[in-house]
Order: structure tokens, then sequence, then C-alpha cells
């Protein structure tokens, strides 16, 4: 397992040198996208909108089931809130960001878009390991399949992680598997036991990610999330994830069904 350093900065368009890593390795990250104000705006919005959810008894938004746990003083949190962007006005500003749309360039010839009420839309985690935890890491997986799940082919896809908290490479958090990206079907589907495999793997690479840093991974990329070795705010991590994909726009709405791969995800063991 490595840890790999990362100077790139992301502006109004990608540099050559930017597309080059990431056609190569599947995986970048940008230092310093948010400032500290930015990064306290989004976090106000998160508590605002954990607040409301759970005073309103919301259990889903768009058919997407929200996630539930505890934090270290007992008290109900919502570790995975999906669709934010249309509950928040700064939300909504910040997935139109020019800077967000030259990402897109990292799918190539394939014509993308910010799926700001497709998928799951805005996805904000907020995890904080505690000494009862029953999600404390994520397997390996790719985010490809849940393409099939919904009775289509695997399309190209873009995850982008915008971090509100430092979490430094000893402390857990995103590994990779560079290069997997390119990697044929079998290896796709089967290359790893999806989400159930944990261990360390001598090909992975991790990063020190500060708050504020930007990822991008591309959805066929082996990737997981290792379990933080710290307990209580010390291990908090929020992170905002934005998918940016390609192919036919599918809306949802209040009406929309869960997707199958939701109800399986509760029966995986963490």
């Amino acid at each position: 397992m490595k840890k790999w350093n990362s100077n790139f900065e992301l502006g109004d368009s990608l540099t050559q040198d930017q597309l080059d890593f990431f056609d190569e390795h599947g995986v970048i990250v940008f230092r310093n996208f948010l400032d500290r104000e930015k990064v306290a705006t989004y976090v106000s919005e998160l508590k605002r909108l954990e607040t409301e959810w759970l005073q309103e008894g919301r259990d889903k938004v768009n058919g997407i089931p929200l996630k539930f746990g505890k934090d270290d003083k007992g008290n109900t949190t919502i570790q995975r809130l999906c669709f934010t962007s249309l509950y928040s006005a700064p939300l909504h500003e910040l997935v139109s960001e020019s800077r967000l749309q030259a990402l897109i360039a990292l799918l190539g010839p394939y014509d993308g878009r910010i799926a700001e009420n497709e998928k799951d839309g805005l996805v904000i985690n907020n995890y904080i390991n505690t000494e009862n935890s029953g999600f404390t890491q994520m397997g390996w997986h790719t985010d490809s399949p849940r393409d099939l799940f919904l009775g289509q082919k695997i399309m190209p896809m873009l995850n982008v992680g915008i971090h509100l908290d430092t979490c430094l490479f000893e402390n857990g958090g995103l590994r990779v598997m560079p290069g997997t990206h390119r990697q044929n079907m079998l290896k796709l589907l089967f290359g790893k036991k999806y989400f159930i495999d944990n261990s360390d793997d001598d090909r992975e690479v991790g990063f020190d990610i500060y708050s504020g840093d930007l990822s991008v991974h591309d959805g066929r990329l082996w990737h997981r999330v290792k379990q933080s070795p710290l307990y209580g705010e010390a291990s908090r991590r929020r992170v905002m994830y934005v998918p940016i994909i390609t192919g036919k726009y599918k809306p949802k709405s209040e009406t929309s069904k869960t997707p199958f791969y939701h109800r399986l995800a509760s029966k995986v063991p963490r």
C-alpha cells in the first residue's frame, strides 16, 4: 500500500498533464478546490438538512434511502444524504460551478453532464467512528454494476469527491487501484468480492486528503474506504459526491421507486 502526492489545482479548464494523468491512472486529486469559508458554508448546510430531515422523519429522497447511524454521544445522525443540492441554494450553486463543469473533459469523447437530479444527485457522506459503529469502512467495489441492476449497459461515469474534512493517509479513507478503469468486463465484475473484501492490496494507493481538496475517480476503478484508527470527532469524514454521467437523461422525483441495489446494500457485512 503506497501514498501518492498531488500538486494539481483545478482551473476553469484542464491541462494536458491533468488529462494524461487521469487517462493513465483513472484517479486524480486537486488541491484547495474550496477555501475555508466555502467549507464552513457547506458544513452548515449539511447540518441544516440533517436537522430538518430528522425532524420531518424523512427516510428517502426521490426513492433513494437515507442512511442513519449514531454519533459518539448516541444521537441519531444521517450518514448519507442524497439529492442535497435540490434543497440548498449554496449547494445548487456549487454543482453549477465552472470548474466542476471542466471535469466533464475527463470523459474523453463522451458527452457528459453533472447529474444533479439523476442517480443519487449530490450525495453527502457524514461518518464518524465510534466504539459501537456498525459501518466503519466500505469494501472494494466499482461504481459500474449499478447500471446492470438498472437493466442498461455499463456507461462511462466520474465520481467527484469534494472533501470537507482532512483525512491523512494513515487515518484511513479513500484507497484506489490505479489503472483498473481499463480492465476487461470479467475483472470489472469478478476481480474482487464486492463490498465484502476489505483487505489491503499491494497495488492500492491512497492520498493525504485535506479539507477543501477534490478527488475524481473513474466509475470503473476499483476503490474502497479504509477504516479509520481514530474515534470521535478526530475520525469525522464528510465528503460530497457529485456524479458526472453519460447516456440517456433519467431524472428522479418523489415518485421514483427505490433501485434494487439500495435494498441489497443493507445486507452487506461491514
